[in-house]
């Protein structure tokens, strides 16, 4: 079976032959300041206790980490927006293994800056059985290491490529968080931790299953 981040590598060399060479070089410009910029040291990462968080779902309730955790481990998982092909990728490899994570006893949410209501289209879209949440303004991904500000020219190229973060982060165009993914234990300790500033690398699903494989 193909592991998601070779299909992630499969989208992003076909994407590269679409994008303008001046946009290409924006983008690769803004990923290496991103990665020589130490953010992935400031995340959290295993044996951290998980920050708690109470977020509103795709329609509108809020759901709190605590609340999850009763039921047992969490898997978090943070993205950037449904205008992201490569978010999009991610969280349907994880809506493809959400059995195998519920069947050994954690709950998998995924925390994004949208509104709900993008949310809500993202989660009808690609069929998702698992809460996506809604950090406007990205605080939670404060607490947890990971917010950070798109440069000048990034932004711009957003601007261009119809994103409209303006709207869909409702105020808070500049703000995304890195690609993270955690497993989180009853007590609130983070056990695993996957953080990258590339958005093209995500988490492996079977990674994670390996993780709780490991703590029952």
């Amino acid at each position: 079976m193909t592991t998601l981040n070779a299909e992630l590598r499969t989208f992003y060399e076909a994407r590269q032959q679409q994008i303008p060479a001046e946009i290409r070089e924006i983008m690769q410009r803004a990923g290496q300041e991103l990665a020589d910029s130490g953010q992935v040291d400031r995340a959290l990462t295993v044996g951290a206790q998980a920050p708690r968080f109470n977020l509103p779902t795709a329609t509108g309730q809020n759901l709190a980490l605590d609340d999850l955790l009763a039921d047992g481990p969490v898997v978090l998982t943070f993205y950037r927006g449904a205008w992201c092909p490569y978010c999009n990728i991610a969280l349907r490899a994880l809506q493809q293994h959400h059995d195998a994570i519920t069947a050994r006893g954690a709950r998998l949410v995924a925390v994004s800056p949208q509104i709900p209501d993008e949310s809500l289209t993202l989660t009808e879209k690609h069929g998702l059985a698992f809460e996506v949440l809604s950090d406007i303004g990205s605080d939670t991904a404060k607490q947890y290491g990971l917010a950070f500000d798109l440069p000048d020219g990034l932004s711009a190229v957003y601007d261009k490529l119809g994103f409209d973060l303006q709207r869909v982060n409702d105020g808070h165009p500049r703000t995304l968080p890195l690609p993270a993914t955690y497993v989180i234990d009853r007590d609130g300790a983070i056990r695993w931790a996957f953080v990258n500033t590339d958005y093209t690398t995500r988490a492996e699903p079977a990674d994670i299953i390996a993780v709780l494989d490991a703590m029952s």
